[in-house]
């Protein structure tokens, strides 16, 4: 199929797919999950179960139909606040109606976040060679809800609403997996065991999903049209319009997704909302916030040599940098704290309590910081106070050791005024001082030596400069080691020939 050829569903077609829709829902026991994002296709999808099974009657609607919504906690808060009230609306809808309707908002685990890998850990901002974030916002939140549902019912069946146009490699892919289906209309998810992946405008092209959209009135009680003027303004041109012919540019060919995303150079969706429309201006001081995490040209340095674990890589000339640096880390920490007051006060009076980043992730960024990367100064609760003016609030805090800022301060100086040239000797100190410390508070002295000695190794440099040296000295060695063993084992291999 070519994306760039409309399609022209027909009323026909599209109740003969609703009552294909019914006939597999009543087919057998089997729960059905529905992925739905807020964007066009998952509506357009969801839309179409809900008319095919609302035409029921009850006794003939006997298994659930969960409706599932992941929130990866930086989806873009125009996009994510529509999302949200089409949620409530559904929820209060089919409650009223008696539908087999069950909502539930997914979210990544704690621990898993943007904000907690990205200023917590110090991961660099993703990347195509380091794309760190989808798996662990996006895929294991869907798949810890349907592994769950499996293990309920022993099976369930997955209704998205992929399309074969949307690129060759989604019609490749989609097309594979048709021919290995089991059932009619079902194809195996190369992923989940007893899960079962049902398309059902899988053929639809982009104005066929429009065309059903504007004809067919949303069953929930959310109006289409709002969501096309959202389409429309992520448009370059603020146009969209709904033509059929092939010549005619599509609508809605925008991809919403999270806001601090890297995955693109430009976010040229949110660039457009904020030039088509006054009332969405407020968003630009979180596109520039973006662009400043994903600046490539800048990110090296803000980088440490050394990998988290402590160890070097690289290859021939130069080592690979791994984790954001302290002062990167608060300093973007702060930042972000600071965009989230200005965007309150800058946008409409429904976002007055947007949560760009939570307290819950400010919690895990905090134990992060103090328990695996010993910075016993303990920055959040200070920068936290400094952009609020609030105290920080952490009812479950238990402060590991007796060592805190002004201790911190004390070491600080005493290091920079000892070793002004060794870049590394602070960060020294303050691991083998923290380890020691916690190690006497809690009375637990196993593997102190191993933790020791671990700090010791990945601080034993003076820069980046000598980290260097040894790395490329090391490499080297290995190297010719590697061509020893291989001469040898060659002059084996011909001495025993002869």
């Amino acid at each position: 199929m070519n994306p760039n050829i409309s399609q022209t569903v027909t009323k026909d077609e599209i109740e003969g797919l609703m009552e294909t829709i019914r006939n597999l829902y009543q087919a057998d026991d089997v729960p059905w999950v529905i992925g739905y994002s807020g964007g066009k296709d998952s509506t357009a999808t969801l839309q179409l179960v809900w008319l095919a099974l609302q035409s029921l009657p009850a006794e003939k609607l006997s298994k659930a139909v969960h409706i599932i919504h992941t929130d990866t906690m930086v989806e873009s808060p125009v996009v994510e606040r529509w999302a949200e009230k089409s949620l409530d609306k559904m929820r209060q809808t089919a409650n009223e109606r008696g539908l087999p309707f069950a909502i539930h908002r997914l979210t990544p685990a704690p621990d898993q976040t943007f904000w907690v890998n990205l200023l917590g850990r110090g991961y660099p901002f993703p990347r195509k060679k380091y794309r760190w974030c989808t798996d662990r916002m996006k895929i294991r939140p869907v798949n810890d809800f349907i592994k769950g549902r499996i293990s309920e019912y022993g099976e369930i069946i997955l209704v998205l609403g992929t399309r074969k146009s949307e690129s060759s490699r989604r019609a490749r892919t989609m097309a594979h997996y048709e021919k290995k289906r089991i059932r009619e209309l079902l194809s195996p998810n190369p992923s989940l065991m007893n899960e079962l992946v049902f398309s059902p405008i899988s053929e639809w092209g982009n104005d066929d999903v429009w065309l059903f959209l504007m004809q067919y009135k949303n069953p929930w009680g959310y109006s289409n049209n709002e969501l096309l003027t959202l389409y429309r303004g992520a448009t370059a041109d603020n146009e969209c319009p709904l033509m059929v012919e092939k010549d005619l540019p599509s609508c809605g060919k925008s991809r919403f997704g999270c806001w601090v995303c890297t995955m693109v150079s430009e976010d040229k969706s949110m660039q457009a909302m904020i030039n088509n429309d006054v009332e969405k201006q407020w968003l630009g001081p979180l596109l520039m916030f973006r662009n400043e995490i994903g600046n490539e040209e800048a990110d090296l340095s803000r980088r440490s040599f050394r990998k988290m674990n402590g160890s070097l890589q690289g290859d021939e000339r130069k080592l690979h940098h791994g984790p954001y640096k302290k002062e990167v880390r608060e300093e973007w920490l702060k930042k972000l704290l600071e965009l989230q007051l200005v965007v309150r006060q800058l946008a409409p009076e429904e976002y007055s309590d947007l949560e760009l980043i939570s307290l819950n992730e400010l919690q895990q960024i905090r134990r992060i910081w103090v328990f695996e990367k010993h910075e016993f100064d303990d920055a959040v609760p200070r920068i936290y106070r400094s952009v609020t003016g609030e105290d920080f609030s952490d009812d479950t805090w238990i402060t590991p050791s007796s060592l805190g800022n002004e201790e911190w301060e004390l070491l600080r100086d005493i290091c920079t005024e000892i070793s002004p040239d060794e870049e590394l000797s602070f960060e020294l100190a303050y691991s083998l001082l923290d380890i020691e410390a916690r190690s006497q508070s809690l009375n637990q002295r196993k593997d102190i030596f191993r933790h020791l000695e671990a700090a010791v190794r990945k601080n034993c440099y003076s820069n980046e400069e000598d980290a260097t040296r040894f790395y490329l000295a090391r490499r080297e060695r290995a190297e010719h080691a590697d061509l020893q063993i291989a001469e040898r084992s060659l002059d084996e291999f011909e001495g025993g020939e002869e």
